[in-house]
């Protein structure tokens, strides 16, 4: 009796550490939270991280800029990485809003190239790493326009009342009619603005929506004429589409870069560069460059791309169009004028 009771403490005992043991260790495992834009990753890429390295992650998509700011500024979510845009990163790095970055824990971050290092939004390469790029410009249907699109001029345009898309966003609707007239996109001269705004209100009888996202899917299926639209996702559009058309103005326009960071209040920044770097890796590059259709800077990544892809100027543009654009920078205090500006046209 003695012998089976043994047995049976002994078998007791083990199950209740195995399950103590399960426990702490799901009590350690460590859940990732990352906040990026809508569709712009790889399909199974997050899968594929956490089952390299059995770390959860929480997935979670913004639409804007403006948008992720004011959730992190908040403090909603918690993120441990984010995919912010170039002007946004650097009013991030002033409101010290970031952590800098050990580069010793991103060793892929040799495959950048050197053009997407030392930009203005952070000059000395210590809160960020490129994700992707492009440019802002317009997208045509050659069935429905059949003149020569090289200008914003087009888009104020009578003959194309309610095919034209805009985007539900300040900084680049405001962007298009700023360099309509010749000015910065980055102007803090009221009079500019103002210029800028009355241009847009005189354009909006002719605009069918402003979107998102959803202007893809609006543009593949014809319901517009033109819109104005990012480079990358020009290139998804073309491609289910032959009747689509990309061109960056002459007027000029604006040249983006979206880098990975990660905020101050994150509680797990190692774990946050082990997945910078994983994004950073070769393969995982090129799955991301091929589902979302941006541009990578990214060198090993670019050379795996298919020729077409590789040698396709309005992906890869060559230095005289992007001569003619701007990046966007942080407006400071001077935003408020922006906010005010934007408000005053959609409530028209």
């Amino acid at each position: 009796m003695r012998k089976v009771f043994r047995l049976f403490a002994v078998i007791v005992l083990t199950a209740v550490m195995a399950v103590t043991t399960s426990s702490c260790k799901k009590e350690n495992k460590v859940t990732l939270k990352v906040y990026n834009w809508g569709d712009y990753i790889g399909e199974d890429v997050i899968d594929a991280f956490e089952e390299e390295y059995g770390i959860d992650v929480i997935y979670d998509t913004f639409t804007s800029n403006e948008e992720m700011l004011v959730k992190i500024e908040k403090g909603g979510g918690s993120y441990d990485v984010l995919f912010p845009s170039d002007y946004m990163i650097e009013k991030m790095i002033k409101k010290n809003m970031l952590h800098k970055i050990d580069f010793n824990n991103i060793p892929n971050y040799k495959y950048i190239d050197e053009k997407f290092k030392n930009l203005d939004y952070d000059p000395n390469n210590e809160y960020s790493v490129p994700y992707m790029w492009g440019t802002l410009g317009i997208v045509y249907n050659t069935k429905k326009v059949t003149e020569t699109v090289d200008s914003w001029n087009i888009l104020w345009d009578e003959k194309y009342k309610k095919e034209i898309f805009m985007y539900d966003s300040q900084r680049d609707s405001l962007a298009v009619a700023l360099k309509k007239l010749g000015f910065s996109l980055n102007t803090q001269n009221i009079e500019e603005l103002e210029a800028a705004k009355q241009e847009l209100m005189k354009q909006k009888p002719l605009v069918l929506s402003y979107v998102g996202d959803d202007v893809k899917n609006s543009m593949i299926m014809g319901t517009g004429a033109l819109a104005v639209v990012y480079s990358g996702d020009a290139v998804f559009m073309k491609g289910e589409n032959p009747n689509l058309e990309y061109v960056v103005p002459k007027e000029g326009s604006n040249f983006f870069v979206d880098a990975m960071v990660i905020p101050a209040n994150s509680k797990h920044k190692k774990e946050a560069e082990l997945f910078i770097n994983f994004m950073c890796r070769t393969d995982i590059a090129v799955k991301n460059v091929e589902y979302i259709g941006y541009s990578t800077p990214h060198t090993a990544a670019k050379e795996l791309l298919d020729t077409e892809l590789k040698n396709d100027e309005d992906a890869y543009p060559g230095d005289e169009i992007l001569k003619r654009c701007e990046m966007f920078h942080d407006l400071g205090d001077f935003v408020k004028e922006y906010d005010r500006v934007w408000t005053e046209i959609m409530a028209k």
